[in-house]
């Protein structure tokens, strides 16, 4: 078997094996969203994302003015907020060949979507955009990620300085 076709079966024997594990453990009552709850060996939550990143300055610069915890290494930019963290894999990283580095091989510069969830007034964020230079192409009210997306709240959308999309999202 050559190294890519091992790699694809690997890949594909890996997914098979959380979706399967993750469907025969998981038991999601539709009525409520508090009988969702963490078993041993179920995944609980993201550790981290990871995108490339482009404009390294142009991207710190913004992601401090939003008042983030920026950590830099050699490789990637790491942002923190609460428990969550999102890395940024500086150009050096993410332009090797793909076979050296532990990346989806098509992934370019834009290509983040990211909602975070604002506990403030509309207010205080639109300030906050506004002192960070980010311009909100899009708003409204939409179905939020919470309780089975069962709850909606308000939604601000901007770019980062790479174009990655970004959502505020405030629940009532």
């Amino acid at each position: 078997m050559s190294q890519s076709t091992e790699q694809s079966y690997c890949r594909r024997a890996f997914l098979k094996r959380v979706v399967t594990g993750a469907t025969v453990s998981a038991s999601v009552s539709s009525t409520s969203a508090s009988n969702i709850t963490a078993q041993e060996g179920m995944i609980r939550s993201f550790d981290h994302v990871a995108v490339p990143m482009q404009n390294t300055e142009a991207m710190l610069a913004f992601y401090r003015a939003l008042g983030l915890h920026v950590m830099e290494t050699e490789r990637r930019v790491s942002i923190h907020f609460g428990d969550q963290k999102i890395n940024f894999h500086r150009p050096n990283s993410w332009q090797r060949a793909a076979s050296t580095s532990l990346r989806a091989p098509a992934a370019r510069p834009p290509c983040g979507d990211f909602c975070f969830l604002w506990e403030g007034s509309e207010e205080s964020l639109l300030a906050l955009l506004d002192r960070a230079g980010a311009e909100i192409i899009a708003s409204g009210l939409r179905d939020g990620g919470r309780a089975l997306g069962t709850i909606r709240g308000m939604s601000r959308y901007v770019r980062d300085p790479d174009g990655n999309l970004l959502e505020f999202m405030i629940y009532a």
